[in-house]
This record gives structure tokens, C-alpha cells and sequence, in this order.
């Protein structure tokens, strides 16, 4: 029977282990940086006008790394992200300017377009057993060479007036486009760890031998996660689209680093098995401290990437260093790697970690 001594007991380890994650670190820096940054504008900066911006801005940021980490979660790489975000908006803008199209109609299809392009890139991975890296690639310059197709050397901004106020409307200062963008990460969070179709997910990217004895199709979950990928991908074409004063080719150029910055430093391994939501959502949110710091002492743009790439490669140096003691310490205190389960093993038995405490 658990007691109350119990139940307080296991509430302080876990408030322990919080203390130490990479979660409980980016909240530090998020509130460090933010406190900074408004001491420095003289206050400015806490203001409500310069919140708005500042948080409509990072929708966009948070949902194109979510993006990327479902993908990281089975091991995969998608490089198209950006290419697939900026032909989405370009698509959803053309046809609302060119051709007349409602707006809830363009944004369906958008969105639908980029789920099912999602949706076929993990088909086309599992079905040729091609490389995720090389496939996305291709994907990549395939959607490139589309959305120039569609905008060419144009920016289309004669768009639906609905969609613009929707990427203006921040009640209590708060955007719409970043409320929106929380609640779809709320949304993945219960998904991957509460549902059972989002704990196989995480299974077959942890262990792919071990989720097979368990019955569990690896294929499957390869087609689940690009899928979900290109889902977000499409939501977050949407929020651009909103924000932007008009979409063009360059739409997406600068998403692919981002993409991969904000799931690597917010605690994914690259090896696939885990997730971190709230410390992407946290990630996104330290980069756009940068990028507003960049643009509020005038700092020049390639120092901003070169600190934020320097970041992503510390972290994952670091990761795989703090693997190999860990590896070390076990390997001193006499500890054999488990043996491979049977056949017959529970699936419960191969989920892994799921956190993005390290």
C-alpha cells in the first residue's frame, strides 16, 4: 500500500531529477535571457507591443522544431522542412490571390498537401529502404524548384484579410498564431506520451530490433512519424502566412538549422527512441532571444548562426561524451548489456525514454 511518505518521497526525486534536466537549464536561460533583454531595452522590451512581435514570431520556430524532432524520434532526418514549410505558404498565398480561393479552403489544402507529402516521403523511405537523409534531400530540391514554380520572382501578398487578422489578433497581448502553436505542442505531447500509438512510435526509435519482437512494424512508425512531420510542417506554413506581410520564395530558406537546433539543445538524441516537447518548445525560445537581441543591438546575422551552430555541435559532443562515461562506469562496475528479448517479451519492456532530461 502507498503511503503518504511514499507518494512525497517519489514527488522530490522527481522535482530532483526536473532540477537537473535540460529542461529545468533552458528555463533558467529562458528567463536569464528574457530579464536581460528587457533591462537592456530600458524596459521596452516587456512592454505589450514588443511582446506581441516577439511572440508571434516564435510560432513558427517552436512548430517547425517539433516538426523535425517527431521525425528524430524514429531516427530519421528531414531535410525538407524548410523547402516543404515555403512551398506550403506559397501554395495556400497563390491560391488564395491568384485564383480566388476562400481562405479556410487554401489553408485546408495546404496543410492537407503537406501531410500527404509527408506521407509519401516515409512510403518512398520504407518501400526503397533509402537513406531518410538522401530521400529528404531529394524532397527537398524537388518542392524548391515547385515553390519558385509558384511564386517565381514575386511576393505574393494579396491575400485573404481574415488570415492577416488572424496573425494580428493577440488578446492580453498574446498572439493567436502562438497560443496556437502551444496547443499543437500540448496536443503531440499527450500523443506520444500517453497514447499507445505514440509509445510505439518512441519504441521503434529506441530499440527497432527489440519493438519487432514485440510486434511492433517499424515500417509503420517510420510512415507515422514523416507524416506527423509534415502535418506540423504545415501548420507552421500556416502561422507564417498569417505573420508575413506576403510569401515568397524565400519563405523557409532559414528553417532547416532551426528545425534541428531547437529538438537537439532542447534534449533529443539523434539516435531516435526519445523526445523532449517542452524542452524544444524552450530551445525555439532561447533562439528567438537571440535573434531579437541580434536585432536589437545590431548584431550582424552570420555571428547569430555561427553561435547557434556552435551550440547544436556542443550539445551533441556533449551528449555522446556523457554516453561514453556512462558506458564506462558500467562497463567498470562489472555490468553486461542485457541480452536481446525473446520473442514473446511484453511490449511494455522495450519502451524507452521518453523525457529530455539527460
Amino acid at each position: 500500500m502507498i503511503t503518504v511518505r511514499d507518494r512525497g518521497a517519489r514527488g522530490v526525486a522527481v522535482l530532483r531529477r526536473f532540477s537537473r534536466s535540460t529542461t529545468m537549464t533552458l528555463l533558467g536561460v529562458v528567463l536569464a535571457g528574457y530579464v536581460a533583454l528587457g533591462v537592456a531595452s530600458s524596459g521596452s522590451f516587456f512592454e505589450g507591443p514588443s511582446m506581441r512581435t516577439f511572440l508571434q514570431y516564435l510560432a513558427t520556430p517552436v512548430l517547425i522544431g517539433l516538426a523535425q524532432m517527431v521525425a528524430l524520434c524514429v531516427g530519421q532526418l528531414n531535410l525538407a522542412v524548410g523547402a516543404l514549410g515555403g512551398f506550403t505558404a506559397c501554395l495556400m498565398g497563390v491560391l488564395m490571390a491568384d485564383h480566388g480561393v476562400p481562405a479556410g479552403v487554401a489553408v485546408s489544402a495546404g496543410v492537407l498537401t503537406a501531410t500527404a507529402v509527408g506521407l509519401v516521403t516515409g512510403l518512398f523511405i520504407v518501400a526503397t529502404k533509402i537513406n531518410g537523409f538522401i530521400v529528404t534531400l531529394g524532397t527537398m530540391t524537388i518542392l524548391l524548384g515547385a515553390q519558385y514554380r509558384l511564386a517565381g520572382t514575386r511576393t505574393v501578398d494579396g491575400y485573404s484579410a481574415g488570415l492577416r487578422d488572424l496573425g494580428r489578433a493577440a488578446p492580453l497581448n498574446v498572439p493567436l498564431v502562438f497560443l496556437t502553436a502551444l496547443a499543437v505542442a500540448a496536443l503531440l505531447a499527450a500523443f506520444l506520451y500517453r497514447s499507445t500509438a505514440g509509445r510505439r512510435l518512441l519504441a521503434a526509435g529506441g530499440n527497432p530490433l527489440a519493438a519487432r519482437l514485440s510486434g511492433i512494424s517499424t515500417d509503420r512508425q517510420i510512415v507515422l512519424a514523416h507524416t506527423l512531420s509534415g502535418l506540423l510542417i504545415g501548420v507552421a506554413a500556416l502561422t507564417a502566412t498569417a505573420s508575413l506581410p506576403g510569401v515568397n520564395r524565400s519563405v523557409g530558406g532559414d528553417w532547416l538549422l532551426p528545425s534541428f537546433a531547437a529538438p537537439i539543445i532542447g534534449g533529443v538524441a539523434l539516435t531516435g527512441g526519445s523526445v523532449a516537447v517542452l524542452g524544444t518548445v524552450l530551445a525555439a525560445f532561447v533562439m528567438r532571444l537571440i535573434d531579437a537581441a541580434r536585432a536589437q543591438f545590431s548584431l550582424d546575422p552570420s555571428w547569430v548562426n555561427f553561435l547557434i551552430g556552435l551550440v547544436v555541435l556542443g550539445t551533441v559532443v556533449g551528449g555522446r561524451i556523457h554516453q561514453t562515461h556512462l558506458a564506462k562506469k558500467d562497463s567498470s562496475r562489472g555490468r553486461t548489456p542485457p541480452a536481446p528479448p525473446e520473442s514473446d517479451a511484453q511490449p511494455a519492456a522495450v519502451l524507452p525514454h521518453m523525457g529530455g532530461a539527460r
